[in-house]
């Protein structure tokens, strides 16, 4: 599947929150830390399963940019990016400057509120970063009607620095008397120790529904703002908060607060409900009608090929699958059955694209012709085989349940050999092109947060076979307002700057190669596919990589093994090298748990020589979009890896045609990263064979399953 880059996901972000569906509580608002809750405090609400959330808000001298996902119906993780003007942390040496802040949060939501008991959570506030805005807080959220809710809570580090106690959790151990101070060090560390800890205070608010748009909020803040009003950037004359949210569209809010006493506050938040096709089942052309065979045809044996020739049938089946976006490769005849290989280029669902296939046989194929098996193929590498009964499509195509009727019935299998098929003639160029313009946006990137590169690229094509592809990019940069970085030169024990110097092919690239490979896939035996990828791999790397997947069709894990020869590449973007070069690879494993959340982990050799571990959860949906987290550690010690210590970020995907509402399979994608460096670094290589495989496998199938009719 194609990607593009950061500034087209920020583009879909905004366009896609206007399709959003409106939060059937009419009460539920974000903060200014961007999660829900009052005007800063936290509450005990939970947003609807898998619901996006992108907030700014800020006031004099701070801004918040956050990004919320609720994982799960009771647990939600934040991101947030903030710049406090004028700042320095306690106990950090220098002067005082703008300091930018990166930070992560979790809330988990014991119960669903009910007539009597409130909702209860449980909050870990910036747990994994500097600890500028540490906390952890109990809360309680109960309603009153339909229009008022009261929010109570108890917290601790920031949310108990104003009217705060001695903490109650020291009746369990002495140790939750005091707080440790905060080690700032390299950020980016579990501050286990700063857990509960220190003194307790309470907060609390109401908000008071004035009609469905429109909320009014008052809350009590225990945050005393100690640092800021040391340093003079805020003055804290009172406790008290006031606040209002409008909902000019479903899926926007926007929010103006008084905090204080002294500050005027903004904020924006795009609600995304990914879960959800803003077009319904979508913009797709309709589909052909199931032709219904008479009781004496479906009996018949054979058929008459003097009549009927099958170099005829095939030609014919490969003209009409094509307007139905479904490149069609090969196919084996019988009396009674058929087999086709062929590749889906337009449907997001291997599912849908088999829908529409089969209506396509039941128009075009004789009578007699009862079993269907469709084998779909991706990059020329058949995925699996699926076999189903002509008459089970005829009877269940217009009944009530038919859809999961009908995936009862199917069989799934390896693919079969690819003997007794028939070669047919490609009727499409193998040769594409296209010409675009280009965004590249960087945020979150230390003491310069938001960095763009604009320009042109042309990008070609050439499939040599149906699996060996010749492909490149050549980008012309028109704009960037990168300014003169400078080349970055490991010291001490630091890790060669295998990422750091980024920005130094922005800079000289300014017109280069941003790939130019040669890949080939293939089957080695049943169940495992290996690719081979040599060329200018990425920006910044060339080289050869190779990879072997093991991975049946009805199989939730996957096993795989990359090995990697890489050299870095010239800034200039032109043909040259560097002289660093290293052998990287990694072993992985892949697994596709319940609900659509997939796992892999990936252990091996990085792009600085150092030996690392990632972690990586994502969940996806059934209409394409995709959510995960990253994290790794290496052998190289935090110091060394400098700010942020260690590799973690989130990364998000929106399929084109959430947007559109036409069957493409493109889609942008991003990492929204804490702070990228050269530890943990691993070689970008286009097209790994986990994601082009699984399309055709079990879960993938059944997920989709639903939008086989459509």
């Amino acid at each position: 599947m194609r990607r593009g880059g950061a500034a087209s996901l920020l583009a879909l972000l905004a366009t896609g929150a206007v399709h959003a569906q409106a939060v059937s509580d009419r009460g539920l608002s974000y903060t200014l830390y961007g999660t829900p809750g009052l005007i800063e405090m936290p509450s005990a609400l939970s947003a609807k399963d898998g619901q996006i959330a992108a907030t700014i808000g800020g006031f004099d001298g701070q801004v918040r940019t956050t990004f919320t996902f609720q994982l799960l119906p009771g647990l939600s993780g934040s991101f947030r990016y903030s710049r406090i003007d004028d700042y320095t942390l306690p106990g950090s040496e220098g002067q005082i400057e703008d300091y930018f802040d990166r930070s992560f949060d979790l809330r988990y939501r014991f119960n669903d509120e009910t007539a009597i008991l409130p909702a209860f959570a449980v909050g870990l506030q910036d747990f994994l970063g500097t600890g500028a805005y540490g906390a952890e807080y109990l809360v309680a959220t109960k309603t009153f009607g339909d229009k008022l809710r009261v929010t109570a809570g108890l917290g601790w580090g920031r949310l108990g620095s104003q009217g705060g106690f001695d903490n109650p959790l020291g009746v369990l151990s002495s140790e939750f008397d005091e707080r440790p101070g905060l080690d700032f060090g390299e950020g980016g560390t579990f501050a286990v120790d700063q857990l509960f800890k220190g003194d307790a205070a309470l907060f609390g608010g109401m908000e008071y529904a004035a009609t469905d748009d429109l909320t009014v909020k008052v809350e009590y803040a225990s945050d005393a703002y100690e640092r800021e009003t040391e340093l003079e950037l805020i003055e804290r004359d009172s406790s008290l908060n006031y606040g209002v949210v409008y909902r000019p569209l479903p899926g926007v809010q926007l929010g103006a607060s008084w905090l204080y006493g002294s500050e005027l506050a903004f904020t924006g938040t795009f609600l995304i409900d990914p879960s959800e096709r803003p077009f319904g089942p979508g913009l797709d052309p309709a589909p052909s009608p199931i032709r219904i065979r008479q009781g004496d045809a479906r009996a018949a044996s054979t058929w008459d090929r003097a009549v009927i020739p099958e170099a005829t049938i095939g030609t014919a089946l490969q003209q009409a699958l094509a307007a139905e976006g479904v490149e069609l490769s090969s196919i084996q005849l019988s009396d009674r059955a058929v087999r086709l290989r062929y590749t889906n280029t337009r449907y997001r669902a291997e599912a849908q694209a088999m829908g529409r296939i089969a209506r396509m046989l039941s128009l075009g194929l004789p009578d007699s012709i009862e079993r269907f098996t469709l084998e779909p193929m991706q990059r020329g590498v058949p995925l699996s085989a699926v076999t189903l009964n002509r008459s089970d499509i005829e009877t269940f195509s217009d009944t009530a349940g038919g859809t999961q009727a009908l995936s009862e019935r199917l069989v799934l299998t390896d693919a079969g050999p690819a003997a007794g098929l028939v070669d047919l003639p490609r009727v499409d160029d193998r040769f594409s092109y296209g010409l675009a313009p280009y965004a590249r946006i960087t945020v979150f990137n230390g003491d310069d947060p938001f960095q763009v590169e604009l320009g042109a690229q042309i990008s070609g094509r050439y499939e040599i076979t149906d699996s060996i592809v010749a492909s490149g990019t050549l980008r012309q940069q028109l704009y960037t307002n990168r300014e003169n970085p400078e080349l970055v030169v490991a010291e001490g024990d630091e890790p060669y700057p295998v990422r750091r110097n980024a920005a130094l092919y922005a800079d000289q690239g300014t017109t280069g190669i941003r790939d130019l490979t040669l890949a080939h896939y293939g089957r080695a035996m049943p169940d495992v596919y290996t690719r081979a990828t040599g060329g200018y791999l990425e920006e910044m790397y060339g080289g050869l990589s190779t990879e072997v997947l093991w991975k049946p069709a009805d199989s939730r894990l996957g096993l795989g093994a990359e090995v990697n020869y890489a050299r870095q590449r010239d800034f200039d973007l032109g043909f040259g090298f560097q002289d660093y070069d290293v052998v990287t690879g990694h072993a992985s494993a892949y697994y596709d748990f319940d609900n659509r959340f997939y796992g892999q982990l990936d252990v091996g050799r990085y792009l600085a020589g150092d030996w690392a571990a990632t972690v990586t959860l994502d969940r996806e949906f059934e209409n394409g979009w995709a959510v995960g987290a990253y994290f790794t550690l290496t052998d190289v010690p935090f110091e060394a890896y400098g700010e942020g210590s260690f590799d973690k970020g989130i990364r998000v995907s929106i399929p084109l045609d959430y947007v559109v509402g036409q069957p493409t399979r493109r889609e942008a994608s991003t990492s929204l990263a804490s702070l990228q460096r050269d530890g943990g670094a691993k070689l970008r290589v286009d097209g790994r064979l986990y994601e082009v495989v699984r399309d055709g496998h079990l879960n993938d199938l059944d997920d989709g399953w639903g939008r086989f009719w459509k």
